[in-house]
């Protein structure tokens, strides 16, 4: 952990949430889905990369019987705001057709990449589509688009850890900070 500690003080600006709020929060939501989705199967799928650490630790919350699939989906490249095109870059494993769907999400921003998601999948057949999200910045919504699961509201600033990167770095950072400036402006 050292590393971690002195890494996150040489790149935060402010630190947004930690690790115990976090959790918190996600064990909050865990319960929420079990209630919402008993008595039916779900399939949770997890959006790579930002997302994998938010999807394990609320997987582990969830008390239902459900299976597990990923898209790599891109609208960013290596900048720090969405270009508006949306490309998958990995698509499911499995058919989706008649089944609950559950997207496991980092962060709602503009809701570009979601909205076209959504859409994608219940072309598909998904029964339903509902969006999982730890964190949301209303302030940079481009589309109407709301997530079902929000772990937090956050301003519009850019943040790192817990899965989140800036240039696919600083994503085991344990807490959630808001990174400096200078770091993504040079």
């Amino acid at each position: 952990m050292p590393l971690n500690r002195a890494l996150y003080q040489d790149v935060r600006e402010e630190l947004l949430l930690t690790r115990q709020q976090i959790a918190a929060r996600v064990r909050e939501l865990g319960e929420q889905i079990t209630r919402d989705y008993a008595g039916r199967e779900l399939v949770m799928i997890g959006i790579l990369k930002g997302a994998v650490t938010f999807f394990a630790d609320l997987m582990r919350e969830i008390d239902l019987s459900l299976t597990v699939d990923f898209m790599a989906i891109s609208s960013y490249g290596s900048a720090t705001k969405s270009s508006g095109v949306v490309r998958i870059l990995k698509d499911l494993d499995h058919d989706i057709v008649d089944r609950h769907a559950l997207v496991v999400e980092d962060i709602v921003d503009s809701g570009l990449t979601l909205s076209f998601l959504k859409e994608n999948l219940l072309s598909r057949g998904a029964a339903s589509i509902r969006v999982a999200a730890l964190l949301d910045k209303p302030d940079r919504r481009k589309v109407d688009l709301r997530g079902d699961y929000i772990g937090f509201t956050i301003p519009d600033a850019f943040v790192v850890g817990y899965g989140l990167d800036y240039n696919q770095r600083y994503r085991n950072l344990p807490d959630i900070g808001v990174l400096k400036p200078e770091i993504y402006e040079e």
